[in-house]
C-alpha cells in the first residue's frame, strides 16, 4: 500500500489536521529542500555524508551522491512531490554509472562541493571511523525521496529488497507549517534502515590489485601507455607531466622528493600546491600504480615499500623502458 503521511495539531484539546506543501508556502525543491539535505543530511540517515550535489552521469545529473559509513555510495533522487515508477530506473541507470567512478572521481566531486578531498571530509565529519578500514565504492545504495509514493513503486522496492537484496529504500517527506507559522519536516521509510543497509553490506566488491608488472611486447606497451597518458583524469596528467618526466632524469626519487618536484611545478605553472597537497596527489598516483589491470603501468615503473608494505616509494623507470617513455612524451609534446 502507498505510504502517506498525515499531520495533526493539537489546539485546545482538538485535533487540526494541517495539509501544507512547499509551494503553497513558497518553498522550493531547489533553493529550499536541496539546501536542507545539503547542509544537513541527518535527513538521508545518521550514517550518510553528502559529498555532492547535481553530479552529472552518463545519463544526466543525479541530485545527491554521498557515502555511508562502511564506503557504500548513496545515490539519491530527489522528487518534490510524489515517487513515480519511473524513477527507479532513473536511479538504477545513475547506480549503473557511478559504480564504475575511482576514486579519484570521487574526490574531484567532493573537492567541487566541499573544498576538500574525500577522504578528509569523511574524516572531518564521521566520528570514529577508520579511513584504512572503508573500501569506497564497494557497493551502491538507492535512496528516493519524495513527499508520497506510487503504491507500485513502493511494491517494487520491497520486492528488490528482499528477494535480491538490493540496498534500496524510499524517505517520504512530510512538511508542514502549524498554526503559529513554525515549519515541521518529517519524514519515514519503506524498509527499516538496518534492514536496507545490511542488504547491500552483503555485497563487497574491491578493485583488484597487484604488484605484478605486465609483459607486454614493445608496440602493445606503447599503445596502452599512450591510451592511458592521454585520457583526461588527473593521475593520467599527473604521471604524464610530472612524475615521468622527473623519472627520466633521475634514477630513483623517493616520496618527499617527489612531493618537492610537485611544488615546483605547480609554482612554475603559477599554482600554490602545497607538500601535504603534493602527498595526496602521490598517494593517488600510488592507486594507479596498484591496480591490477594497470599493469602496462608497473611494467615501465618500479616501486619500493621501504617503511611500511602500503606506502609505494623509491620510483624509478626501469633501464630497458626510458627510450619508449622518452618517445612517448616527445610524441605528446609534438601533438600539444
Amino acid at each position: 500500500m502507498a505510504t502517506e503521511i498525515k499531520t495533526w495539531e493539537i489546539i485546545n484539546g482538538e485535533m487540526n489536521e494541517i495539509n501544507s506543501s512547499l509551494a503553497a508556502n513558497n518553498r522550493k525543491e531547489k533553493e529550499d529542500l536541496e539546501k536542507w539535505i545539503k547542509t544537513n543530511s541527518k535527513i538521508l540517515g545518521d550514517d550518510i555524508l553528502v559529498f555532492g550535489e547535481q553530479v552529472w552521469t552518463k545519463s544526466g545529473p543525479l541530485d545527491f551522491i554521498g557515502i555511508d559509513n562502511t564506503g557504500n555510495l548513496v545515490i539519491v533522487e530527489l522528487k518534490r512531490d510524489k515517487l513515480a515508477r519511473d524513477v527507479l530506473a532513473q536511479a538504477i541507470d545513475y547506480a549503473s554509472d557511478v559504480a564504475n567512478w575511482d576514486m579519484e572521481k570521487l574526490n574531484e566531486i567532493c573537492l567541487k562541493f566541499s573544498g576538500n578531498s574525500l577522504e578528509d571530509h569523511i574524516a572531518e565529519k564521521f566520528e570514529n571511523i577508520e579511513l584504512k578500514d572503508l573500501i569506497i565504492n564497494k557497493a551502491q545504495r538507492l535512496l528516493l525521496v519524495g513527499f508520497s509514493i506510487d503504491e507500485a513503486l513502493s511494491r517494487m522496492i520491497e520486492w528488490l529488497s528482499s528477494k535480491y537484496d538490493l540496498g534500496i529504500n524510499a524517505i517520504i517527506l512530510n512538511y508542514v507549517v502549524t498554526s503559529s507559522g513554525n515549519e515541521l519536516l518529517s519524514r519515514t521509510v519503506i524498509i527499516p534502515e538496518e534492514v536496507e543497509k545490511e542488504k547491500t553490506n552483503k555485497k563487497t566488491f574491491t578493485i583488484p590489485m597487484s604488484d605484478e608488472p605486465g609483459n607486454y611486447e614493445p608496440e602493445k606497451l606503447k599503445e596502452l601507455l599512450q591510451i592511458y597518458l592521454n585520457n583526461n583524469q588527473w593521475s593520467s596528467k599527473r604521471i604524464k607531466n610530472i612524475l615521468l618526466p622527473v623519472l627520466l632524469k633521475k634514477d630513483k626519487i623517493n616520496r618527499d622528493q617527489l612531493k618537492k618536484e610537485f611544488v615546483k611545478v605547480e609554482a612554475i605553472s603559477g599554482g600554490t600546491e602545497s607538500e601535504n597537497q603534493a602527498g595526496y596527489f602521490i598517494a593517488l598516483i600510488s592507486g594507479q600504480l596498484g591496480q591490477a589491470k594497470k599493469d602496462y603501468l608497473r611494467q615501465i615503473i618500479h616501486y619500493e615499500y621501504p617503511r611500511v608494505p602500503w606506502e609505494k616509494d623509491n620510483f624509478s623507470i626501469k633501464p630497458e623502458y626510458k627510450e619508449l617513455v622518452k618517445e612517448i612524451l616527445e610524441e605528446n609534446d609534438c601533438k600539444n
